[in-house]
């Protein structure tokens, strides 16, 4: 606009050769002046209509000259290998303005919702009737008459039970015949009956199966068959910043609610309450920033493929935006073990342990910063070494340091529980030992968790 009105102030100078004269003090002939006019008013409409097309076509116009730019560049091997990186700098501005759905999340979302579901936790609970009764004594006797005041008194008395929804929580099916995975804690509720929501709005009465003994864990199952399911993906390969999409009954009253975040941290350590005093401790846990809240417990966190790489589990109080999921991987012979036998079978090694640290070598003198001390508990009953146990029978005693296992270096980021939930039960696992100040190569036969 600054350019149409210098042009228009050049114009008027050169026409009337002063600032201060105005168009109706000069004596021009009509018809100049109409002719000026209209050749103004067409410049007008010209740039006017140009500014126009530019705005409404912004996103083509960009998509031209960035690919112009590229395809110059490319010519003159200018960009080089730092072409792709540039490429995918500019497609995401390119298809962000020329198509807002470019990378469709309703896609993803209609491809993996119909597999999550809602649960519904029902139990019996007492039912009472209020009464009132006007049998109170009045205080002021018979001086306003026995019916001036007229107490009533109300008492409540039981008539039986009724079921009602206590609570809720979320899960997802994992194969078409109808098992879904969710918490422990969700249904790790007596004399309850749980009822399952898909999206088609259906309600399916569902049976506990398994409750994991180590993790929050349980798989139910409904009846029915030729459900939508959910593919498990490798939570090994999770990456800071990583894109993922959240879904579950949040508050226990919004199922299939859809957020999104990233992971904002790997093998976080945990203590997680269930709000009744019940706590334990998780560890390799995934933290995200996605929104996850009460209900959404035992729903998946997926990635942009749409598989499943965590189990929300749990919320920061009092905190935003920091949730927690167990990795997929974890959880994985879980799912299989009670599709091959009915119920989750965890192997063990049996030892308990503390792990070792940089300020635990110097205070007791130790030759190493890493492994895991063989230690027993705090109990007089907890002991290091379970005896029966695959330890026990291989030979590992109190104060053994593990460094080692299938030589894969015991780290704070390589958690020794976890590697051994991933294993079979059966498996022989290799360690390396430090036991008093000698190594030594260990092989141990994984059992059945008692």
């Amino acid at each position: 606009m600054s350019k149409i009105k210098n042009k228009f102030s050049s114009i008027k100078n050169k026409l009337f050769k002063s600032k201060s004269l105005s168009l109706s003090k000069v004596k021009i002939n009509p018809v100049a002046k109409i002719a000026v006019l209209s050749s103004l008013l067409t410049s007008l409409i010209i740039v006017g209509s140009a500014s126009y097309l530019i705005w409404n076509y912004k996103a083509e116009i960009f998509n031209h000259l960035a690919q112009s730019y590229l395809s110059k560049n490319n010519e003159n091997n200018i960009l080089g290998s730092k072409e792709s990186n540039i490429t995918n700098l500019i497609n995401p501005i390119i298809n962000s303005s020329a198509n807002q759905n470019s990378f469709s999340m309703v896609d993803l979302v209609k491809k993996v919702n119909p597999a999550v579901v809602s649960i519904e936790i029902m139990q019996n609970v007492p039912k009472y009737e209020t009464s009132y009764n006007n049998q109170g004594q009045n205080p002021f006797g018979d001086f306003f008459g026995n019916n001036f005041f007229n107490f009533s008194f109300p008492t409540q008395k039981q008539i039986g039970t009724e079921l009602k929804k206590i609570g809720g929580g979320s899960g997802f099916i994992v194969s078409s015949d109808g098992l879904i995975v969710t918490n422990k804690h969700v249904v790790n509720i007596s004399n309850a009956v749980f009822n399952v929501y898909t999206t088609d709005g259906k309600k399916h009465e569902a049976k506990v199966l398994a409750k994991d003994p180590v993790l929050d864990i349980a798989l139910i199952k409904i009846s029915g068959s030729s459900y939508s399911y959910l593919e498990l993906g490798d939570s090994d390969t999770l990456e800071l910043g990583q894109a993922v999409v959240a879904i579950g009954n949040a508050l226990a009253e919004f199922d299939n609610t859809i957020s999104t975040g990233i992971i904002s941290g790997l093998s976080r350590s945990i203590t997680a309450g269930d709000g009744m005093g019940s706590t334990e401790s998780l560890d390799h846990v995934i933290q995200t920033d996605a929104a996850i809240n009460p209900g959404n417990s035992g729903g998946p966190l997926l990635n942009l493929q749409g598989k499943v790489i965590g189990v929300n589990v749990a919320v920061a109080q009092g905190s935003e935006n920091i949730a927690f999921a167990l990795p997929i991987n974890s959880i994985k012979s879980a799912i299989q073990s009670v599709k091959e036998t009915g119920k989750i079978t965890r192997p063990y090694i049996g030892v308990r342990y503390v792990s070792v640290t940089s300020e635990m070598k110097t205070k007791n003198n130790l030759s190493v910063d890493y492994g895991i001390l063989v230690s027993k508990g705090a109990g007089v009953n907890e002991l290091a070494v379970m005896p029966g146990s695959p330890a026990d029978k291989a030979g590992l005693v109190e104060n053994d340091i593990i460094l080692e296992i299938n030589g894969q270096k015991i780290t704070s980021g390589q958690n020794f529980s976890a590697i051994i939930r991933q294993e079979k039960i059966g498996d022989i696992v290799n360690l390396k030992v430090l036991s008093k100040g000698i190594e030594k190569n260990v092989s141990v036969k994984l059992e059945a968790m008692p």
